[in-house]
């Protein structure tokens, strides 16, 4: 209904009195700030003044305007500011969804990196596993999620997803210190087979099921959890062994517990996944932009 330069147009001449007034002010021709009132009038579909003598009266139309025109440009301001801010990087609000150990490790180290390069950018954080971690992208519910895939599984990803790649993490088989095989600098697969395992969220259990059965073997797995947490302390008690990601070593807390590495090597793709448009958003690029440079320090990126 209402064109912002006439209300400011508008509010100038309520302030200065005259549309003569007016266009000094506002650095225009008389007859300029004439055609604006007119067609403000127009918008609003009633006279705004009324000429007493040689001066301008304000009609009760004009009168409730008036009150309103301040607040009007105020708010036109303070949303220009923000756009401003949005579009310069220094503010902007982004949820990021990550599984476990990337929340533990990769994304703190990414949000640090953040708040001192554009501390106005403000990072909500959610937790889930994939596939329904990616789910999340596509419903709206988040604006990045990093998940991981692996190379042995068909594994759908939303065709509106774009993935961002950002390291190949390489699995880890966590022992009791007091294992025979905690001595050695890597361990075979195939000679944990008689061990009792503690298996974890959905698809790492499928994907070390199916490089167990690669192997000819089933292993017995005698408990099932995804808090890696409680993966180390079952470990730490002897309770079984395990593989998990090596991301996980970055927060080993059990000094009971040590990791060996996989002969041969087995790895997993982390990536970031975003909506295609999402990648135009300034503070959305930026967040990404972290997670890449930390990833890029990691081992195995």
């Amino acid at each position: 209904m209402f064109d912002s330069r006439h209300i400011k147009t508008f509010h100038e001449v309520v302030r200065a009195g005259s549309y003569s007034a007016a266009a000094r002010a506002l650095g225009y021709t008389q007859p300029a700030i004439t055609q604006q009132m007119k067609a403000l009038e127009r918008s609003v579909g009633t006279p705004l003044f009324i000429r007493v003598g040689r001066r301008m009266r304000l009609t009760e139309a004009g009168e409730a305007l008036a009150r309103h025109s301040e607040v009007i440009l105020e708010s036109i301001s303070t949303a220009q500011q923000q756009m401003e801010s949005l579009t310069r990087l220094q503010a902007g609000r982004v949820t990021v969804c990550a599984f476990p150990s990337a929340g533990a490790t990769l994304v703190p180290e990414a949000l640090a990196e953040l708040a001192a390069e554009h501390p106005g950018i403000r990072v909500r954080l959610q937790e889930d596993e994939p596939p329904e971690s990616l789910r999340r992208v596509v419903r709206g519910e988040c604006d990045i999620t990093l998940a991981f895939t692996y190379p042995g599984l068909r594994e759908q990803v939303p065709e509106e997803l774009v993935e961002i790649p950002l390291l190949e993490d390489q699995l880890t088989v966590l022992l009791p210190v007091g294992h025979p095989m905690a001595r050695r600098r890597a361990v075979q697969l195939r000679e944990l087979a008689d061990e009792r395992w503690i298996a974890g969220c959905l698809r790492c259990r499928a994907n070390f099921l199916h490089e167990c059965a690669e192997l000819g073997f089933a292993p017995e797995v005698a408990f099932t959890t995804d808090d890696n947490l409680v993966v180390q302390s079952l470990v730490a008690e002897g309770l079984g062994v395990a593989m998990v990601p090596g991301l996980v070593l970055s927060f080993l807390l059990h000094k009971k517990v040590t990791g060996r590495a996989l002969d041969p090597a087995s790895r997993r793709q982390v990536s970031a996944y975003v909506l295609r448009e999402h990648l135009e958003i300034p503070a959305t690029a930026r967040v990404l932009d972290a997670l890449r440079t930390v990833a890029e320090r990691r081992v195995g990126c």
